[in-house]
């Protein structure tokens, strides 16, 4: 895809907000990227915008029928001031498994990624660097057809927003307590639990807010037909060390293939530990920790990276992960990883991509917004920044990986 991305310049910035208190997901950069898709033209119109409101006709087909994908990344900022993005290419492939489940036009890999770059560089200002944060990267596609009836939508509409985030932890990394939902079901076989939808998560939310109201911090989610076998924890990707080999339920479908879970996998086969994915079923995990087999559990997701468990309750039993402390395995996986995120420790596996700034380009490909004169635009000022707006505080989300 050999499209230019257009720039449409804003006429005044944001104040940005203070690095600490930024928590996840509730302030926005000052543009975000745009593309649609129709059936004569395909993906066209590539454009990076001042961030705002969308306007949708009430009958757009998201709003009745969900045919919605996401992705969750992060640009980080390094010690010596690079930019660098963790995987995207993985992200982008889970983006096209998710479209072609739910029937959505494929994307070029590359030229979105070439797009969140381009992005990123402009919002370079809005990257925060202190321990933990980062810059989250939401790209996002609609279906926008305004028509009733059960059916793919023909027209859609591709979105990429940016959020500075906090640290998940705070000052110190924390063991959550996980309820084991015996109830609800997240996804089943053959349904799209493997696809990155919103159907999923608003499945989600009522056994979350269940066991938020029993003292939990989390679900860890049993299979759809059997209710026995474990499948991933909240919105993360879970693992299990059993003396000295790791277990992580296989993907099955139904399973998320969460980027940081593979990230996971190949760390440890890279340093020598036995990693198995297969079936585990919640009673083997209950009589392997009673025999103190059980060393160390954690759920792996984009915002958390690793996250220890220290609780586990299933019914009427009751386990104490690692005396309710972070296990030494899954402090090394955290410390390595967001090492490497954060160009702290060396890449061997080739697995960030540098973002590049050209602030000369940024200024030159300035297109016009269309209600404007050419004129209009001088590529030269800076566009004001408006003073900070205090916001009302928000119940704390769940997050995703």
């Amino acid at each position: 895809m050999g499209q230019t991305i257009a720039f449409h310049k804003a006429d005044q910035l944001k104040a940005k907000p203070d690095a600490s208190g930024l928590g996840f997901g509730k302030h926005f950069t000052d543009y975000m990227f745009e593309m649609d898709y129709s059936l004569d033209e395909g993906w066209h119109d590539p454009r990076i915008v001042p961030y705002g409101p969308i306007t949708l006709d009430p009958a757009a087909t998201i709003f009745h029928y969900g045919q919605e994908v996401f992705e969750g990344l992060k640009a980080y900022r390094t010690e010596d001031k690079r930019i660098l993005l963790f995987r995207p290419d993985k992200n982008m492939e889970r983006m096209n498994q998710s479209c072609a489940r739910l029937n959505i036009p494929e994307i070029d890999e590359e030229f979105v990624i070439k797009a969140i770059k381009k992005l990123v560089a402009i919002e370079e200002a809005w990257i925060p660097s202190q321990p933990g944060q980062s810059l989250y990267i939401r790209p996002f596609i609609i279906g926008t057809d305004s028509a009733l009836g059960v059916h793919p939508s023909a027209t859609y509409k591709l979105l990429i927003i940016l959020s500075p985030v906090g640290s998940y932890f705070g000052n110190s990394m924390s063991p959550v307590k996980i309820y084991v939902e015996d109830e609800y079901v997240r996804a089943v076989k053959g349904g799209v639990g493997y696809a990155k939808t919103a159907g999923n998560y608003a499945a989600s939310l009522k056994a979350q807010t269940k066991s938020e109201e029993m003292g939990f911090d989390q679900v860890l989610w049993l299979d759809g037909v059997e209710h026995k076998y474990i499948e991933e924890v909240g919105s993360m990707n879970i693992f299990f060390k059993f003396d000295d080999e790791v277990w992580t339920p296989a993907l099955n479908g139904s399973i998320l293939p969460g980027v940081t879970r593979a990230s996971v996998i190949e760390m440890l086969q890279h340093w020598g530990v036995t990693v198995k994915e297969k079936k585990i079923s919640v009673n083997k995990l209950f009589k392997k920790a009673e025999k103190q087999k059980l060393k160390e559990v954690f759920g792996t997701g984009t915002a958390a990276v690793i996250s220890p468990v220290g609780f586990l309750k299933w019914e009427d039993h009751v386990i104490k992960v690692a005396n309710g402390k972070t296990g030494k395995l899954s402090q090394k996986l955290y410390d390595t990883l967001t090492g490497i995120q954060t160009g702290k420790i060396e890449d061997k596996l080739g697995w960030t991509q540098e973002v590049k700034v050209d602030h000369e380009e940024a200024t030159e490909k300035v297109q016009p917004k269309a209600e404007e004169a050419p004129e209009a635009v001088k590529t030269e000022d800076k566009p004001k920044e408006a003073k900070a707006e205090e916001k009302p505080k928000e119940k704390k989300a769940v997050v995703t990986d």
